[in-house]
């Protein structure tokens, strides 16, 4: 009996076949910018979504650490009137069991803003101004109680495994309208609590992983300092650059027929084009020195405390007139020694700070937007890991808590100037229209086009999706 003849892949046909065949492919490669690997289409190139979108690109600002809801978007009045007093349910699992104490009331005022008259603390003044662009989600829902499950579970829907990011999904499902800049970009992004793990594509082609400009612990001024040189070659034509970069690619691609679905060699392969293409466009994308004076002002660049997280939500805006499709903004868990919205203790001075630090750049993101005709097409979501308890902790702190809190989206796609869900009365448990986190991420990616269910990868025998095996679209929130 003959053995059964196993099939030939496209790229071990080009390796064994005649010359002429093979230089007919490399033409083809070259032609198209080598954007393709013997055969394999540019993954990152636009594609179709389920149904028409409402939202063409995110913008994720994100608050590492976890901000306080009854002190932020959803006051509480129960708890200035029991304040003092035992919590009256049986707690569920916190993260310091040991230094808990009574209900703790919100240390600031509340106020109704705009025609919605939803209110806001005092703690956001200027994002409060922009409540008729949102819907306030007050239900939200998550699985862990720790920093780093939970941070894994919000970037990639799962508290316990690596997955692919949601800006990873994001960038699979529909590719990037700008093929010279990275489609996924994150702004300054923490290195704890999961690092690159929230970035990461995980099982997906190494092609759609984000693209980290600095770090956390970088200090802004540093990616200020000569944009434009940083990103050009000083010794190189971009005739000589392209020369030697094909000569490059044309040895990795003759690994990549040899090792066939390398996906790191792939990814390499795709990088090194990016990477020559992004001078064409980079150095005037991130140069904001052609910014007025008026305009760094509104995002706080003028004072040290707003400047850096100001600085990326100018970035953000100007990365999204570029038509990039994921763009997340990163708050940092941690500056030296003071720790941001993980208010653990010293409630009243940590989040006073950290609210100032980014109310301010956020009211102008969303000014710009609005402006511009961007917020007709963009989604913003804000939002941390998980809220905290309603319970004093150490004195004037508040816990981690996973099991009733709030985030916020404005923009495309929400009908604007609403509030979902609720918690109960003082704030612990989401107990109307709960939203878990994989609903919130069924929700984005509807409003991006996309049937969270349809959109799936083949890995290790099944098929994965960004919501696993869960997650409902929140259809009432919906425009």
């Amino acid at each position: 009996m003959k053995e059964p003849i196993a099939p030939l892949s496209r790229r071990y046909l080009l390796r064994r076949a005649a010359c002429g065949f093979g230089a007919v492919g490399l033409a083809a490669m070259l032609e198209e910018a080598g954007m393709a690997a013997a055969g394999v289409k540019n993954p990152l190139a636009p594609k179709a979504p389920h149904f028409p979108p409402k939202a063409k690109r995110i913008i994720f600002l994100f608050m590492h650490g976890g901000p306080s809801a009854m002190d932020t978007f959803d006051p509480k009045p129960r708890l200035d009137q029991d304040h003092g007093k035992p919590y009256p349910f049986k707690r569920p699992l916190t993260f310091a069991e040991g230094s808990t104490g009574n209900l703790l009331k919100s240390p600031w005022k509340f106020k109704q803003y705009g025609q919605s008259g939803i209110p806001v603390s005092e703690l956001f003044p200027n994002v409060a101004k922009h409540v008729d662009d949102m819907c306030i989600l007050r239900s939200m829902v998550g699985d862990s109680v720790a920093h780093g499950g939970a941070v894994l579970q919000l970037h990639t829907g799962s508290n316990t495994f690596t997955r692919p990011s949601m800006g990873s999904w994001v960038v699979y499902g529909l590719g990037t309208e700008n093929q010279n800049l990275p489609a996924f970009i994150t702004l300054k992004p923490g290195l704890s609590h999961g690092g690159a793990k929230n970035w990461s594509s995980g099982f997906l082609p190494a092609s759609y992983q984000g693209t980290a400009i600095g770090h956390g612990g970088l200090n802004v001024e540093d990616l200020l300092a000569e944009p434009i040189e940083h990103l050009k070659s000083k010794d190189l034509t971009p005739e000589q650059q392209r020369y030697e970069l094909d000569m490059v690619q044309k040895m990795n691609r003759v690994s990549a027929m040899k090792y066939q679905h390398d996906q790191q060699l792939e990814a390499r392969i795709q990088a090194y084009e990016l990477a020559f293409r992004m001078q064409t466009e980079a150095p005037e994308a991130f140069d904001i020195t052609k910014e007025s004076e008026a305009t760094k002002k509104m995002y706080g660049m003028d004072d040290p405390e707003t400047r850096d997280f100001g600085w990326q939500c100018l970035q953000a805006r100007r990365l999204a007139q570029r038509n990039v499709r994921f763009i997340q903004v990163n708050h940092e868990y941690r500056t030296g020694n003071e720790v941001g919205w993980d208010a653990h203790s010293e409630l009243i001075r940590l989040h006073t700070r950290t609210a100032y630090q980014v109310d301010k750049p956020i009211s102008a993101l969303l000014t710009d937007l609005k402006a511009t005709g961007l917020l007709d097409d963009t989604l913003v979501i804000w939002g941390g890991e998980f809220g905290r308890t309603p319970i004093a902790q150490s004195g004037d702190g508040r816990d981690h808590n996973p099991y009733g809190y709030t985030m916020w989206m404005a923009g495309a796609g929400i009908k604007r100037g609403t509030t979902y869900g609720a918690t109960d009365e003082f704030g612990y448990y989401s107990v109307q229209d709960r939203m878990h986190i994989h609903d919130l991420h069924a929700t984005m990616l509807h409003i991006l086009g996309m049937d969270h269910l349809k959109l799936t990868y083949l890995y290790g025998g099944r098929a994965f999706r960004l919501t696993d095996v869960a997650g409902n679209v929140a259809t009432k929130i919906l425009a």
